[in-house]
């Protein structure tokens, strides 16, 4: 069995490199939903409450949008094999809490990709919009060349003036 990877995303690349291997890991296959819980959520938004600037904004903020990403698996996380992937919302403590819906779409359906790019038009626009993209939480450098190449592409919006 293979060892707890401590930030299941990280698993994804393990096991794609392991893929066609003697040793397949499949981390991210087997830990991914685990953590899919209350408790990392706490995990999660006490992290982020340590390292932000403005800590009482961004941590319920991480909440939020962790519990966004577990109703977004409940509706259309299910497995290539037809298994709706169930959420273990209340584990370690308790399996009552797991959540699970019969019309789960496959994660590959129609309904993921439209509204992933809705969501992608939508930050490019802001993004060009606005001169800032999420990147910039990662580096200025590569935001502001990446709004620049956005506003190349699609001229810069008027300013107007006051």
């Amino acid at each position: 069995m293979p060892a707890l990877c401590p930030t299941s995303g990280v698993g994804v690349i393990v096991e794609a490199l392991t893929r066609h291997s003697r040793h397949p890991r499949e981390w991210f296959s087997t830990y991914h939903h685990a953590l899919h819980t209350l408790a990392f959520s706490l995990v999660v938004a006490g992290a982020s409450l340590l390292v932000a600037r403005q800590r009482w904004k961004i941590a319920p903020l991480t909440f939020l949008s962790f519990h966004l990403h577990l109703l977004e698996d409940l509706l259309g996380a299910r497995g290539p094999d037809s298994y709706p992937w169930p959420i273990p919302y209340l584990m370690p403590f308790s399996h009552a809490g797991t959540l699970t819906w019969n019309g789960q779409w496959p994660l590959n359906a129609w309904p993921n990709f439209l509204i992933t790019g809705v969501l992608l038009i939508a930050t490019f626009y802001l993004s060009w919009k606005r001169g800032y993209s999420p990147i910039e939480m990662v580096s200025r450098k590569a935001d502001s060349a990446f709004v620049g190449a956005l506003r190349n592409r699609f001229s810069p919006p008027e300013r107007k003036s006051a």
